[in-house]
Order: structure tokens, then C-alpha cells, then sequence
């Protein structure tokens, strides 16, 4: 170990770097003399050869200092950098080409032969790599055999499949190649590529594709299956891991495009399947406006509200990866805005990401928020402090409406008053044609948004989506609460369907969209296709490892406010597309919603007394559709 260390640091030393390729450069240019002329080379071209030495020498020298060769870190060259190498010698061998065909006779001193430029070149670049890679190889090797030390291989190793043989399986044998103390062995590939069978990755053979994958299981007598394909879609991988189960291997997988969005997660980082990638996992080529969105952000001050939730922590740290100057975490949950202060801290502790300010207020004191956007300062407001447990919401009506609706509103004026540039609310599927309490708060909240749009100088905008999975309080972490304890899962209806998509995904979006709002927009995020919340149920108990009919179903009828189907999101006939994918423009209002700003006050003085029963009247007549099913209107 010593040694090593001893190593590294004299070959890390750019003067030791300088010396060996020094030796290279001048094995290569006398090397290819001999072999052109068979020995020493005679008259002329022997004296060409003693003169023109150094300064061949100090050209290669200096092409490696201007292309920066020198900083490449030796147990790290790749192809990207054995490109660059290539590239800065080769500027040499073209001038002395030139000099050779265009320089008189009289300086033939000068004139390298053709065929000594060519092998100089060649043998150049041959040694100056070999040596990176040869330390590479040392370094990996040495790498092992610590890790063999540390933690000895078990005398039994876990036969494993990869799933995928594209980069990310590429990169996934690499490392598991290595890591010898994971007790994984690497027995093959398989791909539904028919033009990748047969070929190796890695040392490792594409044995076929997933429809044989159990054959091929049987016949290696593989235990584990990881899926290295990044953008598998979640019908994809519900397929894959089906054909897995046949198969009888555990399987695993990689993590997706969103999630490695955090720069704290790897693609090697391979974990056990969960419901977000059987469900809410889709593709979304989000690297293709990756930067583009980062640098709309970069620099700014940024607020978000409700950011101790599931939405808003995401949020928070995917705008932190964004390069802002400053977050402010708003929420009035101390303990939230704990975690996610910590957690930010946490992967910023060497003061490379924003400035970031916890800050506990509730979004019902306007004196409050007035005061934080007067300190703050923050150039973009993402909204998305609210109560959104449906029932909850029916039995407390007008907490609700004090914290959903004025608490958006002194938000909204707040935003106004301090000249932010942009504001970004959150809504709901829920706020299209709502039948439940907090679903017409979101839609009042949205007619709030863009009645003051209009007006005003900041650019708002509302971004509207179903159900992500995952969020507390949500569906997904009770039901596996419940299979937990071994059952009953409690679901309210055998044909109840919701919109689902993962926080990471949702989050992404939201973020996009707010570098399209101007006037009050709502955007309308793609959720894809219903799912039964019973098939929902039934592939949590299966990542359980329960059998299926191992936990007992429940059903226990619709709660208030809630109905079977949620209102379709995209219409494409009303819906405007953007530049974005899976976000569009829900068509504008007909007209300004003038009946809801007028009942506002009385809706406001009917909260503060607790009239519940006055409330569900003044949002009725408000002119937002708000309906309770029994009010003539039948479900979804």
C-alpha cells in the first residue's frame, strides 16, 4: 500500500510525467531512423537526425502543454483522452510533412524523410498511451487485489445477467469486474438487439434476447438479473422483470435518467426495483434541455414554498445541481425544513452549490412574507405549500381554504409586490372540474394566478398533474405500510384508476415550465395512462416478495370527495404542444373568472367562522366547477 502511494506520487509529478515521455519522444524519433535506413543512418540524414532531436523533443513537449495532456490523471485515460493525446501530436508530423514537400533542396537539413515522419508519429503515439494505460491497468489491478485484502471474495459468487448491453451495461461489467468483494459473477448479456448477439462487452458474450431468457437462466443457472438500461421505459421494465420472474432470478436495476440527475448518484449504483420504475418511469429526454434549463436558473435567487414536502424538497435539489445563487427553503414544518437543510448541506459541504436559507412561516401571515420577500430578494417563486390530503381536506374545509386559497394570495401579492421576475404555482389534476374541497381550492388559486397576470410585471404561470408516487401522504407508502403488517391493504373502490408519475419526473417538468411562463399559462403535464389502483396494489405486494393471493384485498368504498376516475389531462385537440415534451398549454379561460374574486371576501369571512356549510355554497356559485357528485354531476 505504501508503495503504491509512492508510486502514484512520482508519476503524479509533471516533471517525472516530462521525463518519461521525454524518453518516448526520443526512443520514437531515433527508433525510426534505424528502421529506415536499416542502422545508422548515413552523410546528411545522420547529422538531420543529432540537430533536429531536440527541438522534435520540445515541439511534442510544447503540444502536450497547449492541449493540456499533462493534466490528464494517468488510472483515469479513456478514449476521450487517448483522442486529445492524438490530437496534439499530430500538428508536429503535419509541419515537418509540409517542410518536406515545400522546403528547397538546398535545406534539406530540414527535409525529414516521409516514411521517419510517419513511424515518429506512430511510435509516438503508440508509447506516450501505452505508458497511461499500462498505469492504468497497474492502478486497476491494484485496486483488486486492496479490495481482495479488505474484504476477501466468499467462496461462492452470485451468477448474474445483465439486461441491456448498451453503455450503461458497459459501464455496470466494468465496474462489477472490479468490485470482486460483491461476490457477482458476470456470466453474460442479454439484449434484444439480434445484431448484438454473439458479441462481447467487457470480455462478456450477448448470449440473446429476453425471450430466452429463461433458457439461458436455466442453462448458466443464474440467480440475478440487473437491468442496465437507463431509459427503459416502465411498460419495459414490467415486461423485463415479468420474464425475470419466469425465470426465477432476483432482479435489480439501474438507476434512471432523473435520478442521476443528482450528481451524487452513479449509473453503477445499481439498487433493487421499485413501484416508480414499474410504473412511473418513462422517458423523457430530459439531457437534450438539460443545460438549456440549467442556465435559465443559474445565478438566480430562488423561493419555494412548501419546500420540507415531497415536491418542494425535490425541487429544492434539483434547482441546487442548477448553479442558482441562493434557495430560500420556505415552509412552517420546522422539522421538513431540517431534513432538507441538512440534506443539502450535506451534499454541498465543500460550499460548491447555493447559498441556502431555511426560513419557518406559514403562507397565511401576508406581514410575514412581506417582510422574507423584502430580505430575500428571490428573482423566482416556486409555490408549492398547501394541504393536499383530499379527505382531510373535506373534514377541515376551512383550513383549506384559509391556507390553499389566502395563503396563495398573499404568496401571489407578495411575488407582485417585491418585483419577482417569475412564479411558478403547483396545482392539480383535482382543480379540473373539482369535486372535492381541496381541488377547488386549486382551482381558485390558479383563477387567483392569472387574474393578477394580468397586471402584473412578474411572469406567472400554473402547472397542473395527477398523483406522484411515493408522497406522503399518498396511496403507494400506506399500502406498503399494510403489507408490511401482512394485510389488509385497504383500497376505496375495485375500479378506482389515478394518473401516476414519479417526484423525480413530475419535478423535472415543473422545473422546465417555469422557463415558459409569461401570462398566467397553465401547463398541463403528459401523466400517460390511468392505472387501476387494484394492479397498482398487486405489483407492490409482488416487490414484496409476498405471492400474490398472500395478502388480502380490501374494499372499502369511496371517501368524501373523491371519484373513480380522475379528468383526463391532455385533450389534444384544446391542448397546445410546447418545445418541451410531455408538457402542453391548457387552453385560456373564455373569460375572466370575475364571480370568484368577487366571492372571495365572503368565502374568506365563512373560513374564519368555521361555516363549513357556507363555504361548500359560495364555492359552488363561484363559477369554477366545483360540484359534489350528488349535485347532479356523475363521477369522472
Amino acid at each position: 500500500m505504501a508503495d503504491m502511494t509512492r508510486a502514484k506520487e512520482f508519476l503524479f509529478s509533471r516533471a517525472t510525467q516530462v521525463l518519461i515521455d521525454t524518453v518516448i519522444f526520443s526512443v520514437a524519433y531515433f527508433l525510426s531512423y534505424l528502421i529506415r535506413f536499416e542502422g545508422l543512418p548515413p552523410g546528411l540524414y545522420l547529422k538531420q537526425m543529432l540537430s533536429l532531436w531536440p527541438v522534435v523533443v520540445l515541439a511534442r513537449h510544447l503540444a502536450f502543454s497547449l492541449f493540456q495532456v499533462y493534466r490528464i490523471i494517468w488510472r483515469f485515460i479513456s478514449v476521450r483522452e487517448a483522442v486529445g493525446m492524438f490530437a496534439a501530436l499530430l500538428p508536429l508530423s503535419v509541419i515537418l510533412t509540409l517542410a518536406r514537400l515545400w522546403l528547397p533542396s538546398e535545406m534539406d537539413l530540414f527535409r525529414l524523410p516521409v516514411s521517419v515522419i510517419v513511424m515518429e508519429f506512430m511510435l509516438s503515439t503508440t508509447g506516450t498511451i501505452s505508458a497511461r494505460i499500462i498505469w492504468r491497468i497497474y492502478c486497476e489491478n491494484a485496486r483488486r487485489e486492496r479490495l481482495r485484502a479488505v474484504n476477501p471474495p466468499p467462496s461462492r459468487r452470485v451468477k448474474t445477467l445483465l439486461i441491456g448491453a448498451g453503455s450503461a451495461g458497459n459501464m455496470i461489467a466494468k465496474e462489477l469486474r472490479q468490485r470482486v468483494d460483491l461476490a457477482m459473477e458476470l456470466v453474460g448479456f442479454i439484449d434484444d438487439n439480434p445484431k448484438q448477439k454473439g458479441k462481447r462487452i467487457q470480455g462478456i458474450r450477448v448470449l440473446g434476447g429476453t425471450d430466452k431468457l429463461p433458457q439461458i437462466a436455466s442453462q448458466l443457472g443464474a440467480e440475478e438479473a440487473i437491468i442496465s438500461i437507463v431509459n427503459a421505459t416502465s411498460k419495459e421494465i414490467r415486461r423485463i422483470a415479468g420474464v425475470c420472474d419466469q425465470a426465477g432470478l432476483r432482479t435489480r436495476i439501474v438507476p434512471g435518467l432523473f435520478e442521476m440527475l443528482d450528481k451524487r448518484i452513479s449509473i453503477t449504483k445499481v439498487r433493487n426495483i421499485k413501484i416508480d420504475d414499474l410504473l412511473g418511469r418513462s422517458v423523457v429526454h430530459a439531457e437534450d434541455y438539460l443545460e438549456e434549463v440549467s442556465s435559465f436558473y443559474r445565478g438566480k435567487r430562488i423561493l419555494v414554498t412548501g419546500a420540507g414536502g415531497s415536491i418542494g424538497s425535490e425541487l429544492c435539489r434539483q434547482l441546487a445541481t442548477m448553479d442558482p445563487e441562493e434557495i430560500v427553503l420556505l415552509d412552517k414544518d420546522e422539522n421538513s425544513i431540517f431534513e432538507i437543510d441538512n440534506n443539502l448541506k450535506e451534499r454541498y459541504f465543500d460550499g460548491s452549490g447555493p447559498r441556502i436559507h431555511p426560513v419557518i412561516a406559514s403562507i397565511k401571515n401576508a406581514e410575514r412574507l412581506r417582510i422574507l420577500f423584502e430580505r430575500y430578494r428571490p428573482q423566482i417563486v416556486f409555490h408549492a405549500a398547501a394541504h393536499k390530503h383530499v379527505p382531510l381536506m373535506e373534514l377541515n374545509v376551512g383550513e383549506a381554504i384559509l391556507n390553499n386559497v389566502f395563503g396563495t394570495r398573499n404568496v401571489v401579492e407578495a411575488a407582485d409586490g417585491s418585483g419577482v421576475e417569475r412564479f411558478i404555482f403547483i396545482s392539480t389534476d383535482k382543480a379540473v372540474n373539482p369535486t372535492n374541497v381541496m381541488g377547488a381550492t386549486k382551482k381558485i388559486g390558479e383563477v387567483i394566478v392569472q387574474q393578477t397576470a394580468r397586471t402584473s410585471a412578474t411572469k406567472f404561470a400554473c402547472v397542473r398533474f395527477g398523483n406522484v408516487l411515493g408522497s406522503r401522504g399518498s396511496a403507494v407508502p400506506l399500502f406498503e405500510k399494510q403489507i408490511a403488517r401482512g394485510g389488509p391493504v385497504t383500497v376505496t373502490h375495485p375500479d378506482v384508476q389515478r394518473y401516476f408519475m414519479s417526484i423525480p419526473e413530475a419535478v423535472h417538468l415543473i422545473i422546465q415550465a417555469g422557463t415558459l411562463c409569461e401570462r398566467g399559462e397553465i401547463f398541463v403535464l403528459d401523466m400517460g395512462r390511468p392505472i387501476k389502483i387494484v394492479d397498482l396494489v398487486h405489483t407492490l405486494i409482488r416487490l414484496s416478495g409476498h405471492p400474490a393471493d398472500d395478502i388480502e384485498i380490501k374494499f372499502i368504498g369511496l371517501r368524501p370527495g373523491e371519484k373513480l376516475f380522475e379528468e383526463i389531462l391532455i385533450d389534444e385537440e384544446r391542448h397546445r404542444a410546447t418545445k418541451f415534451e410531455k408538457i402542453f398549454v391548457a387552453p385560456p379561460p373564455e373569460a375572466p373568472n370575475g364571480k370568484a374574486h368577487e366571492a372571495l371576501g365572503d368565502v374568506l369571512e365563512a373560513a374564519k367562522a368555521g361555516d363549513e356549510g357556507q363555504i361548500i355554497e359560495l364555492l359552488s356559485g363561484m363559477g369554477i366547477g366545483f360540484h359534489r357528485p350528488d349535485q347532479g354531476r356523475g363521477q369522472g
